[in-house]
């Protein structure tokens, strides 16, 4: 199993003269601890999961690509960018950018939006979901054609794009992977099965509602003649170490994850400033469950 960070927050002592320094020290821990991926949350207000608008809140890939200069081995990846935040052949754009300069380090996360707060504040045009979706399913066409180098004008429903131009092209191959986060049945999964590299669950779904989600996900790869076994399982859930867990529940919990087929448990964690539980994630939950 591989180990991944969200840094959801950027609420840290020090105040915002600080976030800089503190978000390169925890990039290069998590690099150096063993830690397969970061990520970061792709919002412009902080959200209510997490803390209050007016909390820190730096843009996503402004952020990798900071972490991209600190680190050697991580890959990194927003999870998940809304469709709307960004035109697909900018947002392509945006993605080749970080995978060329990480060295082919970087993963597009995307998926439909849902923080209209944020989107009526800044201007940014929230659609009904409906029409986000068709938005979604588009941009996932969009961002293929591109990096298949297929320059052929684009004529969708919501975006035209006259000469999808993607140069340079991005140092993996055959692209950066595709991960949509989400776990709408009808729509959200499908797409996964059609267009994507991976899926993103909460492991708070817990076992039972987790293995349907992955029976309806190979369900839409079945009829579409998708191998299953072609996309990782990812989860996304929250570690607090040291708190209110100790290291061997964490690998417990990962045990019980890969047991339900998720080859890819990231977490996101309350302490992370503290550099701490980085450092216990690398001497002993990452070597314990790379095996799974």
């Amino acid at each position: 199993m591989k180990i991944g960070l969200q840094i959801p927050s950027f609420t840290w002592p020090g105040g915002d003269a600080e976030i800089g320094p503190r978000l390169g020290e925890i990039g290069h821990t998590a690099d150096e601890a063993g830690f397969d991926s970061i990520w970061v949350m792709d919002h412009f207000f902080q959200i209510g999961f997490v803390g209050k608008p007016e909390e820190p809140m730096l843009e996503g890939y402004s952020a990798l690509s900071y972490l991209a200069a600190v680190t050697k081995r991580a890959t990194l990846g927003t999870l998940v960018s809304g469709v709307i935040y960004r035109n697909p052949g900018i947002l392509a754009k945006t993605v080749t950018t970080l995978d060329v300069l990480s060295g082919g380090r970087a993963w597009l996360g995307i998926g439909a939006a849902w923080n209209e707060q944020e989107s009526r504040g800044l201007g940014v045009p929230f659609p009904p979901l409906k029409d986000r979706f068709e938005q979604l399913e588009e941009a996932l066409q969009i961002v293929h054609q591109m990096w298949r180098g297929d320059e052929s004008p684009y004529a969708g429903k919501h975006y035209q794009l006259e000469r999808p131009l993607n140069s340079p092209q991005a140092i993996r191959k055959p692209h950066p992977p595709i991960m949509i986060g989400g776990t709408g049945e009808q729509k959200t999964l499908r797409m996964v099965a059609q267009y994507a590299d991976a899926c993103n669950l909460f492991d708070r779904l817990g076992p039972e509602a987790l293995t349907h989600k992955l029976d309806v996900l190979k369900g839409h790869c079945e009829r579409l003649g998708r191998p299953f076994e072609e996309i990782e399982v990812t989860t996304l859930g929250t570690a607090f170490i040291p708190g209110t867990q100790t290291p061997a529940e964490i690998i417990a919990h990962c045990t019980g994850l890969a047991a339900l087929g998720v080859q890819h448990a990231i977490f996101n964690m309350p302490n992370v400033s503290s550099l701490t539980p980085l450092e216990l994630f690398g001497k002993e939950i990452i070597p314990a469950v790379a095996e799974l």
